[in-house]
């Protein structure tokens, strides 16, 4: 496998960063996670203007234009023979020494990995997923924009420890006000009376790139679609859930916390949005 570091494709063996990278130390930097589908990279071009706009929140200026970048990207997918898998775009504040100063690291890492992913097994999306709600808060968004996609996401894998040992495969992060805010690594939506509802960036969501497309289809299919305050008692007696994200693409859920969602298989709003979803990923993209 060829990996994109700093300029250069090289063998995985090779791909190596500092151990004084601060990205490395502290969490110090920015990411995207990218999607390829038969030869097209998925929304690209909003996948880099998050890139921008977290770097900005975070005070880091990138010294390659949003059309290198694009081009770098292209370039590890070629050099893998890959016409689908998953893209790991990661930038690093860079070398420092050891003390928190961003300033002392002089110029950012920029990593590009291409390879296959799949984040939950196949029967999962036909059959849907059973989920808990944790007790690992999401971060308060006074603490850390959840629009920043940070390299710390700690928050995250502590809820994610908590759903293995519940048995789950994925959970529900509640914000500090006991509201739905997301799950450890996808956006939530649920439909309600014939209407699509999902936790706004307020409640502590991820701007997904997938939650974006799910507005336009729903808007496409005709289906009323608004951020909403939810909490757990919402989604056990949602009609639909279903999930989103650039790993997990959509995926339907019939269980929450041993409560039946809905009929306990996934519905037909799901079914709509996922036929949508599939169209419009092997028409609409970059190509390599």
């Amino acid at each position: 496998m060829k990996i994109y570091l700093d300029g250069a494709l090289v063998d995985s063996a090779d791909a190596k960063i500092s151990v004084f990278d601060h990205g490395l130390l502290y969490g110090d930097g920015i990411f995207e996670g990218i999607r390829l589908y038969g030869g097209n990279v998925f929304r690209l071009d909003e996948h880099l203007e998050r890139l921008e706009y977290s770097a900005k929140a975070i005070l880091l200026t990138l010294p390659w234009t949003r059309q290198q970048i694009s081009d770098a990207v292209c370039e590890t997918c070629r050099a893998n023979g890959l016409r689908d898998g998953y893209i790991r775009l990661v930038v690093t504040r860079g070398v420092g020494d050891l003390g928190l100063s961003p300033w002392l690291c002089k110029l950012p890492s920029i990593f590009i990995i291409a390879d296959k992913i799949a984040l939950y097994p196949a029967k999962y999306y036909t059959e849907g997923l059973e989920i808990v709600t944790v007790a690992t808060r999401r971060m308060n968004p006074a603490a850390l924009s959840p629009a920043i996609k940070s390299l710390n996401y700690l928050n995250n894998i502590m809820a994610k420890i908590e759903a293995r040992q519940a048995g789950a495969l994925e959970a529900i992060m509640l914000n500090d006000q006991g509201f739905v805010a997301e799950c450890t690594g996808d956006n939530i939506f649920i439909v309600h009376k014939g209407k699509i509802l999902t936790p706004s960036a307020q409640q502590g969501a991820l701007k997904g790139i997938t939650r974006d497309e799910i507005f336009s289809i729903a808007k496409e299919l005709g289906v009323p679609i608004e951020e909403h305050s939810l909490t757990r008692y919402d989604v056990w007696n949602a009609d639909e859930v279903f999930l989103t994200g650039t790993g997990a693409e959509v995926i339907p859920v019939v269980k929450l916390d041993g409560r039946t969602i809905g009929t306990g298989a996934p519905g037909p709003i799901f079914g709509r949005v996922l036929e949508s979803f599939r169209r419009r990923v092997l028409t609409e993209g970059t190509r390599i």
